[in-house]
């Protein structure tokens, strides 16, 4: 049987859960990883990320190296959620002397994702899109806030950005979704062309981030030695 909750006090009780997991198991050596910046998606915050930043946490990677950003307007425009990308990375990447980073963003939190790495390329090494609508979603039209407009199919900032690449060249990306996502309509709008697309049942659109199989396919994807693009 699965559970999977919503954010809120059960979200909180998972978190704890976690933590005592983590406690009770010998914690792996630290390790010197590259860095990690969690991207939330549209009305959520930082700490709707917690119980992914603890399981990397408790995978070794040492607190400072994954962070989590909050923005000033969580349904803002994610032209300023870019803005705000690009002031996280130039802090963490000071705060640890690593040249690149890896993103892991979650829904609308992609979209500002891809277009901040538009004009920051070399500064990610990897990024992971968690039900990400990157084509939009029918299910905009019930949202509200400058995320709102930018999130319809076919608006024009999804015009824009979608059309380039996926991701910029010598970025490695992966999309990681669920069948049965009511917040990303078409289902496949979760999907990049070219990039590698991971489906997991069936947890829901929020549950992805507390979910152990994508946590897996997470950790598997940042910690692969297998160069990629730009790195053959």
């Amino acid at each position: 049987m699965r559970l999977v909750a919503s954010a809120g006090w059960i979200g909180s009780l998972l978190v704890c859960l976690c933590l005592a997991g983590a406690a009770a198991s010998p914690m792996p050596p630290p390790r010197d990883d590259v860095p990690i910046l969690l991207v939330p998606g549209w009305f959520d915050t930082g700490r709707d990320l917690a119980a992914l930043r603890i399981r990397l946490i408790a995978a070794g990677w040492p607190e400072s190296r994954v962070q989590a950003i909050t923005f000033e307007d969580p349904t803002g425009s994610n032209v300023d959620h870019a803005r705000e990308i690009d002031a996280a990375v130039g802090r963490i990447l000071a705060e640890t002397g690593a040249p690149r980073l890896d993103i892991v963003a979650h829904s609308m939190g992609g979209l500002a994702t891809r277009w901040y790495l538009r004009t920051h390329p070399g500064e990610v090494r990897r990024a992971v899109f968690i039900a990400s609508p990157h084509r939009g979603t029918i299910a905009a039209l019930l949202a509200w806030g400058g995320g709102r407009d930018e999130m319809i199919p076919d608006s024009p900032f999804l015009d824009s950005l979608n059309s380039g690449p996926a991701v910029p060249s010598g970025v490695e990306a992966i999309t990681i979704r669920t069948p049965i996502d009511t917040r990303v309509v078409p289902g496949e709008s979760a999907t990049l062309p070219g990039i590698e697309d991971f489906t997991v049942c069936c947890p829901t659109h929020e549950g992805l981030l507390r979910d152990g199989d994508v946590f897996r396919i997470v950790m598997d994807f940042l910690e692969s030695t297998e160069p990629g693009p730009g790195e053959k």
